[in-house]
């Protein structure tokens, strides 16, 4: 048992509480047909025109499996570090529901495509998580019931009936909202490096039902509910947190926590019951007398194997230790594939620390301030890389590069013409740069003759000489004429 942290507990009025989350996380399958026909899946179509007739359940219609939705849950759950079943069995699940045209969902019981996996979470101080994976299964999607287009009628958009999800089941090893988060981050993030799945929250491709629970500490697990649907991670959050809290009340004020499926309302911040929980039992599971069941060779699970990228924790791993950088560095640059990328285009064949802070830096800083993304920035990798170089060289200080970056960033010109056409180049002539350092010397004479026993002047003069030059003197050597001058000695 997970020993419980301090930080993590909630106090309620006779004492603190654990939480305990699992997440069912409905990845949508990148894939350009639906998982038993061939109709499109491109999002934003008008209502009910990406229809086939199995996907609107005609009568005689037969699915048929669409074998690159199953190689992407296989890649996903080799991602996952999980284990690939090489035979697994698509069942019907049964229930009514407006938008469900069959009646029934075709989704997998017993023998899901990818068994037990573990995704290891990162967060604040250091701190790792391991989360258990307890299956990866899939099944088609149901339509969209649309209650907002008539004040007195309902209808129902069929596009996405029958498009492929993968349904990814944590076990119950999460204890904070802020673990939730994370975790959900960094599935998202593995799907996206895999290609398996865009991650698109607010498109609903990306989509998950939070399990909450709460508990006395040491005691056993607690009556669940089942948060519904949670399309953003900021919601995630705020639904557990309500959640645990209302839970706490109940259970303070002697009443007992029935299992039921709840809904998040995010304008009001509160969960609402929607039914109660239904088991297994009650969608009447059986093998689907219209599909074989799946099966895959190793040496198919293999050739999946040996295609996949290079995962987020591998990565990580390997700028930790090919490029010296720090934990939090590598975490922030190896959570989306694209920055990543983005880093190693920069950093090649140049210092892969000062390449860092470019890019975590001043370059994030400008993407999230102009509202851009690293495939739309008017600054290339190539361009963030010539303008290091431009420090690396002496040919502008670590300030003036702050200047050209901007105007790189407003009018995507080159670094080195900024620099040329704009007079930014540094001076490094000794002369030029002694008599700067003369003439601030001369104007502040009572400072000068302080400086032998207040060493600390030196940073004023030096700041006031890099005035007088606009910032362009090279501060190194600006800094080594300064305390010859002024008598102070490098030791300090």
């Amino acid at each position: 048992m997970r020993e419980p942290r301090k930080e993590d507990l909630i106090e309620g009025a006779t004492g603190p509480w654990e939480i305990v989350l699992g997440l069912e996380v409905h990845a949508q399958v990148a894939s350009k047909a639906k998982l038993f026909s061939g109709a499109s899946t491109e999002f934003g179509a008008e209502p009910n025109t990406q229809v086939s007739f199995v996907d609107a359940a005609m009568p005689g219609m037969l699915p048929v499996i669409n074998w690159y939705c199953v190689e992407q849950a296989v890649r996903t759950g080799l991602g996952l570090k999980a284990q690939i079943n090489l035979r697994s069995v698509f069942d019907r699940k049964n229930y009514f529901y407006p938008d469900l045209p069959q009646g029934y969902q075709i989704s997998q019981f017993k023998y899901p495509v990818v068994g037990e996996g573990v995704i290891v979470i990162d967060l604040p101080g250091q701190r790792s998580v391991s989360v258990g994976i307890e299956r990866l299964h899939l099944e088609q999607d149901a339509g969209k019931s649309l209650h907002d287009q008539d004040p007195s009628n309902s209808f129902v958009d069929l596009n996405r009936s029958g498009v492929a999800l993968m349904e990814i089941v944590s076990r119950p090893d999460m204890r904070s909202a802020e673990e939730a988060q994370a975790y959900v981050r960094k599935l998202r993030t593995i799907l996206r490096y895999l290609g398996t799945c865009d991650g698109n929250m607010d498109e609903g491709s990306l989509r998950a039902d939070v399990n909450v629970s709460v508990r006395r500490i040491g005691a056993e697990l607690g009556t669940r509910c089942e948060i519904k649907n949670v399309n953003s991670i900021r919601f995630i959050g705020q639904a557990i947190e309500y959640e645990a809290r209302r839970q706490i009340d109940v259970l303070e004020d002697g009443g007992v926590i029935t299992q039921e499926t709840r809904l998040f309302d995010p304008r009001a911040g509160e969960t609402r019951s929607m039914r109660s929980k239904e088991e297994a039992h009650d969608y009447r599971y059986f093998p689907d007398p219209d599909l074989l069941p799946l099966v895959l060779t190793q040496n198919q699970v293999d050739a999946i194997a040996a295609s996949l990228p290079e995962l987020p924790d591998e990565k990580k791993a390997r700028f930790i230790s090919a490029y010296g950088l720090s934990p939090y560095d590598a975490t922030v640059l190896v959570a989306e594939r694209a920055p990543a990328d983005f880093y190693e285009a920069v950093a090649k064949g140049r210092d892969p620390k000062l390449a860092a802070n470019w890019v975590t830096g001043d370059f994030f800083a400008a993407l999230a301030r102009e509202g851009f993304t690293i495939e739309t920035s008017p600054v290339s990798a190539e361009a963030l890389g010539q303008l290091i170089d431009l420090i690396v060289d002496g040919t502008i200080s670590g300030r003036i590069a702050k200047q050209v970056f901007e105007k790189m960033f407003k009018d995507g010109r080159d670094p080195a013409k900024i620099v040329e056409e704009e007079g930014l180049r540094q001076v490094t002539d000794l002369s030029a740069i002694e008599a700067s350092i003369d003439a601030v010397i001369a104007a502040n004479p009572d400072k000068a003759a302080q400086a032998k026993d207040k060493p600390n002047l030196a940073g004023w003069f030096v700041g006031q000489v890099m005035k007088t030059t606009s910032g362009k003197a090279n501060p190194q050597v600006v800094n080594e004429i300064l305390l010859r001058k002024l008598g102070i000695s490098s030791a300090g």
